[in-house]
């Protein structure tokens, strides 16, 4: 997406609220950047430079307005509060990070302790980190059994089991049966 200098500086100079997020202001004699409606003196045109991320206008020299603080405008992961950090331990959870380390070693990771990451799992998501990441493993290798030829042992190490008894301990409780079964019956 491209910024118009013009209808940019228009939403600065009127405080618009519609652009809040959408882009930032560097202001080079100050060499500080805003958000759109920052309360501050709307600066000259000609010392503006406008930029689609907070993080463009900090790589382009500027520091955040200690009056507007842009790290926490709309669409920002800071706006997103710990709706952010669930999202993104979920993510990772998607891409296998429980299947190797702890749920404190993952904690570290999001920069959270692991008594909150179970708390922040408990409100936003109703179920703990382990259980989130053994359902993602569980639907993996069902998927993996029924749609390919595999032995058992290579769909339990895909899908980030740490042992076959695991996997097979797993699929008993959730399905009362061991997963080969469920190869037979998608037959």
């Amino acid at each position: 997406m491209s910024l118009n200098f013009q209808t940019c500086y228009d939403a600065i100079a009127n405080r618009d609220t519609r652009f809040d997020g959408h882009f930032f202001t560097g202001v080079s004699s100050t060499g500080i950047f805003c958000r759109p409606i920052c309360p501050a003196t709307t600066p000259k045109p000609e010392n503006c430079r406008f930029y689609l991320s907070a993080g463009a206008a900090m790589d382009a020299g500027f520091r955040p307005c200690l009056r507007c603080r842009p790290e926490s405008a709309p669409y920002s992961p800071a706006w997103n509060g710990v709706k952010t950090t669930v999202s993104r331990a979920l993510k990772m959870i998607d891409d296998g990070a429980l299947d190797d380390q702890s749920v404190d070693q993952f904690a570290m990771k999001l920069g959270v302790g692991e008594r909150y990451l179970r708390k922040l799992f408990s409100e936003h998501v109703g179920a703990s980190p382990t259980a989130v990441a053994r359902a993602r493993r569980v639907l993996v290798a069902k998927g993996l059994i029924t749609d390919s030829k595999k032995p058992m042992t290579e769909i339990a190490h895909l899908a980030g089991f740490r042992s076959i008894r695991q996997f097979n301990d797993t699929f008993k409780h959730l399905y009362g049966k061991p997963p080969s079964s469920l190869r037979k019956s998608s037959k």
